[in-house]
């Protein structure tokens, strides 16, 4: 407990405690992918970012560069997973988490399954090109998900996007 000069309660240890884990929270991760995505429709791109965080650390980045790379492949979630890799030397993303802002579509997936990353973390969900169209058996047995953070955020910025690219 921290007191004030009188005495009184300010804050209890498992207040500081939340506060203090709070920026490792799935918010808070992805706000940074909300960022690359971001910075995606910035550059023409299709907005969606990803962040791949190993022990509460932010160790790759990526936003989609199939406009600027004219290449297909290079979706937000293939580059960080490229970046990770090497990053931490190895093929393998065991201790990982992947927060991206759009549900990973088949090829990501299929990529995502062969890293064999820990867990998934999706903002808004594709109904059409999503890969939980064809269910969660597309990821490794091991890989966790979860889904819906900054949902409303996420959609968002994408129906933006394609209303000014329309309109």
């Amino acid at each position: 407990m921290i007191a004030n000069a009188k005495g009184n309660c300010i804050f209890s240890w498992n207040f500081i405690k939340i506060m203090m884990l709070s920026i490792h929270s799935d918010d808070y991760f992805m706000k940074e992918a909300f960022r690359e995505a971001t910075f995606a429709a910035e550059n023409g791109e299709v907005p969606v970012g990803a962040v791949i965080v190993c022990d509460n650390r932010i160790i790759a980045r990526g936003s989609n560069r199939t406009e600027q790379l004219g290449d297909i492949t290079a979706h937000a979630e293939i580059i960080a997973i490229t970046a990770a890799a090497d990053f931490l030397g190895s093929k393998y993303l065991t201790d990982c988490t992947l927060y991206v802002t759009l549900e990973p579509c088949s090829m990501c997936a299929g990529a995502l399954y062969w890293s064999q990353i820990s867990r998934v973390v999706y903002g808004a969900s594709d109904e059409k090109r999503g890969f939980m169209k064809f269910g969660k058996a597309l990821l490794h047995p091991q890989t966790k998900l979860s889904y819906g953070v900054m949902e409303a955020d996420c959609r968002q910025l994408l129906q933006d996007f394609f209303s000014h690219k329309r309109g």
